[in-house]
């Protein structure tokens, strides 16, 4: 058996388009910290710790440290993720959509299939046709909850400006198309399903056409269904055979979650 990391870091050296940073706390200085937070909690003693009174002392602990803390301040949308029906509109299939804490999990643990779309430009969509042929190619038919991975090797440029402009979207046909197989998670290795955001807004702004904005993530008000996104390392899957885990991490009442997402490939 095989475990193969599908997921991309939170990683704050990274290009992103939102603000990320993460506060790492030293095993030095975390001695600091544990004393300020504390002695804070007592009267007095916001003054007493800054006169240099302190309860534990670095001598008290082994090697002079206490333990590591990272603080990460981070949108649920960067790193390897899931979204569902709350991140695509307040309702979806006419009810009050459902959270990301709410994805049942039975969707994250099945069939994995890969379909192959690394031809396809940043200029164009993935079409239902599209999905069609990858799977003649693989003479495959998909089944009820396979998680289907839509591989278009966009993830080699994570960490730069061009991850978030050179890639494919995802056409409102090509997803209505895996919905009517019985498919509930579906999964891309670009940064979002829709296109990048510089077609969709030269559309927007040079033909006033509004069907340009973000049409598959809309789509998910329409038909209930969640799909992964920041995907990596699809070229290292088989076609078939395989089985992906993409377990959210649970977070109150969000459109999306985090997720460490893995291929289990069992050997011949």
């Amino acid at each position: 058996m095989e475990i193969i990391d599908l997921s991309l870091p939170i990683d704050d050296q990274a290009y992103e388009v939102h603000d990320i940073s993460i506060d790492r706390v030293s095993h030095k200085d975390g001695i600091e910290k544990l004393n300020k937070v504390l002695m804070t909690k007592q009267p007095g003693g916001q003054q007493r710790y800054i006169a240099g009174e302190r309860i534990i002392r670095k001598e008290d602990l082994p090697d002079e440290e206490f333990l590591s803390l990272e603080i990460v301040h981070c949108p649920v949308h960067i790193g390897t993720h899931l979204d569902y029906s709350f991140h695509y509109g307040s309702k979806s299939e006419g009810r009050v959509s459902k959270t990301a804490d709410q994805i049942p999990l039975q969707w994250c643990y099945q069939n994995g299939v890969k379909l192959d779309l690394s031809s396809k430009k940043a200029t164009e969509v993935i079409t239902a046709a599209d999905l069609k042929d990858s799977l003649e190619k693989i003479k495959y038919e998909l089944k009820p909850l396979d998680i289907v991975l839509l591989y278009t090797g966009a993830d080699k440029l994570y960490g730069g400006e061009d991850y978030f402009s050179d890639y494919p979207g995802v056409s409102i046909c090509a997803i209505d198309y895996l919905l009517d197989k019985g498919i509930k998670i579906f999964g891309v290795d670009t940064m979002g399903i829709d296109r990048p955001y510089k077609f969709m807004m030269k559309e927007f702004l040079q033909e006033k056409k509004t069907s340009s904005l973000w049409p598959a993530h809309f789509h998910g008000r329409k038909r209930e269904f969640a799909h992964i996104e920041r995907l990596a390392n699809l070229d290292k899957l088989p076609d078939l055979w395989f089985k992906v885990i993409c377990m959210p991490v649970k977070i109150r009442q969000t459109g999306a979650a985090w997720a460490r997402v893995v291929g289990i490939v069992n050997s011949p």
